[in-house]
């Protein structure tokens, strides 16, 4: 596995300045702006994750505030009272994206919300102080205890949340391969520790956050 230098200088070439590069990468938010997000903004970004998954993004964010509407504003004391037979009503609502499963998973998620809330004074709080080194544990953690976020589900809400996190991309993973940190998509403990270790020592190596090593190293990757 080479050195953060190799990236840097890769992406330094691609986008012809120190300047163009710096404009393509996110910036995560500090621990206080995490915590102080609202726990009905967290349930609805979850489902707006959920929903994001095997559909077009611009259509469910159009349709967005047509289930901001329907789910209570994504307030967790109502979403989470939401029973089969409220579901199957809004089954028959054309304003929304009437998948059941998915619309199944928002009173699911509210009681994750609920049950982080009441231990830890909100769901903000989880997200702010899980430690970046073990960002994978945070992934877990959601897949376990959340409903329909598995896979790419949990490090994708993560970046849409503002929290620092890389995500295993198709280009991400390929990057990782060629450098010999795995050889197929991080999936197993083992694996999923072996692309914690490398992302962790290019942080080190160069102060960045895991989000833009993430974005620099998918453009490493040549089309």
């Amino acid at each position: 596995m080479r050195d953060y230098r190799w990236m840097h200088e890769y992406c330094l070439n691609r986008f012809g300045s120190a300047a163009a590069l710096e404009a393509r990468l996110p910036q995560p938010k500090s621990a206080d702006e995490l915590r102080a997000i609202p726990d009905d903004r967290y349930l609805s970004l979850i489902s707006l994750r959920v929903f994001h998954a095997g559909l077009k993004h611009s259509v469910v964010d159009a349709k967005w505030p047509a289930f901001e509407e329907a789910f209570f504003g994504f307030d967790p004391h109502k979403a989470v009272l939401m029973d089969a037979g409220h579901l199957e009503r809004l089954m028959h609502d054309e304003r929304l994206i009437r998948h059941l499963a998915k619309l199944r998973s928002v009173p699911l998620n509210a009681r994750l919300v609920l049950d982080v809330a009441r231990e830890k004074g909100g769901f903000g709080a989880l997200i702010a102080d899980w430690p970046v080194e073990d960002i994978v544990g945070l992934w877990k953690y959601l897949s376990k205890h959340g409903n329909q976020l598995g896979g790419l589900s949990a490090p994708r809400l993560l970046r849409m949340a503002g929290k620092d996190t890389f995500v295993p991309t198709e280009d991400v993973v390929a990057a990782l391969k060629a450098q010999g940190i795995v050889d197929k998509a991080p999936n197993s403990r083992k694996d999923l520790a072996a692309v914690q270790a490398a992302f962790n020592r290019w942080r080190a190596e160069s102060g960045r956050p895991l989000c833009q090593l993430s974005v620099m190293l998918a453009h490493t990757v040549n089309h």
